[in-house]
């Protein structure tokens, strides 16, 4: 097995649909980085970056106003919980530090009862209270996608990887959603994907 557009397009239609899958939102200082990351872990469909967390109408990246970098999951929550993932925000920025440009600040954005439930037993389980630490928390209000170059930064900048989407006809926006393109966004970046996904064994025959 290859890489090629056809394993990528099959990879895409037998993902989990949208209705099946859970969103998280979090901000952990320049999107690119925690996108790729976060895309290679087992268990998450899907990620996109953007701008959230401010009051500025349609923000963009020359005109952010109020709003930080965030990157989004979908995941399925069969595999994947939104405990783990806040384990893993947590692994990757210091709680009682915060960056003093807002652009950059730590933040989790919350979208359910049941997402501020989980991380007010995880925050007191390690003895933070929500109001006492850096990280920004707050009610998710709304998502910006951000411009299509930011989408799968690390992808893009890799032919090798980014030429089978283009072979493919893929456009940025079905890029941006691509279940295939979050994972190899991680891969470009360094980041394992896991072992037993059909993408592993092409890349390991392509790359």
């Amino acid at each position: 097995m290859t890489l090629t557009p056809t394993l990528i397009e099959e990879y895409d239609r037998a993902a989990l649909n949208h209705d099946k899958t859970e969103t998280a939102t979090f901000g952990l200082g320049c999107f690119w980085g925690p996108e790729a990351q976060f895309g290679a872990l087992a268990g998450v469909v899907r990620t996109r970056v953007g701008y959230a967390g401010g009051r500025k109408s349609d923000p963009t990246y020359h005109n952010l106003g109020d709003h930080t970098e965030v990157f989004q999951i979908e995941y399925n929550p069969a595999v994947l919980s939104y405990r783990e993932l806040l384990s893993r925000v947590f692994e990757n920025h210091r709680p009682n530090y915060q960056a003093s440009k807002t652009q950059y600040q730590n933040i989790i954005l919350l979208a359910t009862p049941e997402q501020r439930e989980t991380l007010n037993t995880f925050l007191s389980e390690r003895g933070f209270a929500a109001d006492a630490i850096g990280t920004r928390i707050e009610r998710l209000l709304g998502f910006y996608p951000a411009e299509d170059y930011h989408q799968k930064h690390n992808l893009r900048t890799d032919p090798t990887l980014s030429d089978v989407f283009d072979d493919s006809g893929y456009d940025d926006e079905t890029v941006r959603e691509s279940p295939a393109a979050a994972k190899l966004n991680g891969y470009a970046s360094g980041h394992d994907i896991p072992k037993d996904d059909h993408l592993q064994t092409a890349l390991s025959r392509t790359v």
